[in-house]
């Protein structure tokens, strides 16, 4: 399986992870000049965005590390954009990452959240 491949099923697993614990999703793949967001979800009252990291395993660190300062920049501008332009500038956010670990297709994912990974 690619990596692109592989990504796909990790994001399937974040949406089927999230919608378990209450959350709504509002959007997969959220795309503008600024950037990508995995998935925007509500929590409540809160706008929740995801970034999900997947890999086979840990042999090259976390997941979570790759989310690195400019990658962090990149998603607030692009979480910006989109709270702008859906009218929701007022509301809380957060920012989340979702590690996803699919060692194999036949069993569950490993599925680590950390909730307010980063954020201004």
């Amino acid at each position: 399986m690619n990596h692109i491949a592989l990504g796909e099923l990790g994001e399937k697993a974040a949406i089927s992870y999230l919608e378990t614990k209450g959350y709504t999703v509002l959007v997969h793949k959220y795309r503008t000049k600024t950037g990508e967001i995995d998935i925007i979800a509500g929590d409540g009252g809160v706008i929740v965005f995801v970034e999900v990291k997947t890999r086979r395993n840990n042999a090259y660190g976390l997941p979570c590390e790759s989310v690195n300062y400019r990658k962090q920049r990149k998603i607030i501008k692009t979480a910006q954009w989109y709270l702008n332009h859906s009218g929701a500038y007022d509301s809380p956010c957060r920012f989340d990452i979702l590690e996803i670990i699919i060692t194999n297709l036949k069993e569950k994912p490993c599925i680590n959240h950390i909730i307010h990974a980063f954020g201004e």
